[in-house]
This record gives structure tokens, C-alpha cells and sequence, in this order.
């Protein structure tokens, strides 16, 4: 490559750059309409309709909160992007978590701070 040909060298350069921000806008678009929102609100029967128990499983599994749920007023909320959460959570054989989770985990497992001594 010689001084003469930078120009066009940079020229290909600027298509290709241009190429890729296209393209990766493309796939970020496309991205966006497959994602749902899953943060919804369902009924006790829309959950155990979802969760494919029987409705009297589901009832004693939210009295003794084991599924994560709200209860605003008499009758108990839950959303499915939680249920989805702690169904992972209890598999017998659990997805591994990705960092960010696990450092939330690890900064939401400690209750005071560490003493300076023990860090010896």
C-alpha cells in the first residue's frame, strides 16, 4: 500500500463502517419487537393456568410463600417474569446464574460490614 492509495483505502473503510452500524441497527430493531414485556400482573388462576398446577397447590404454596407474590388487598398478585425467576430458581439442576446476578447475590447475602482484623 503506498500513500496514493489511502484515499480509496479509506474509503472502503468508511463503507464498511457504515455497513456494520446498519446492520447492527437492524439486528437491535429486530431485537426490540421480539422482547415482550413479561413484568404483567396475572390472577391466582392465570398463574396456575401458566404454572400448570392445580389452583388448591398453588393457594398453599403462596400461604406459606414459597412463589413470590403481592396481596394489595384480598386477593394476591404475581407477575410472570417472577414466577419465571423462581421456577429457575428451583430446578433441580439450576441454570448458572450470569455475573451481575451473582454479585447481587453476594452483596444482598451480606448483612454488616466486615471487620477490618479478619482481613488479615
Amino acid at each position: 500500500m503506498t500513500f496514493n492509495d489511502l484515499p480509496q483505502v479509506v474509503a472502503e473503510l468508511r463503507d464498511e463502517v457504515i455497513g456494520m452500524r446498519r446492520m447492527l441497527s437492524h439486528l437491535r430493531d429486530e431485537n426490540a419487537q421480539h422482547k415482550e414485556n413479561t413484568h404483567r400482573p396475572m390472577s391466582v388462576e392465570e398463574a396456575a393456568e401458566y404454572l400448570k398446577i392445580p389452583l388448591r397447590t398453588l393457594y398453599m404454596k403462596l400461604g406459606n410463600g414459597t412463589i413470590p407474590a403481592t396481596k394489595p388487598g384480598k386477593r394476591y398478585v404475581l407477575y410472570q417474569d417472577e414466577l419465571d425467576k423462581w421456577l429457575e430458581c428451583n430446578r433441580k439442576n439450576p441454570v448458572p446464574l450470569t455475573v451481575e446476578e451473582e454479585n447481587a447475590a453476594i452483596l444482598a447475602s451480606n448483612r454488616r460490614k466486615p471487620d477490618k482484623a479478619d482481613w488479615r
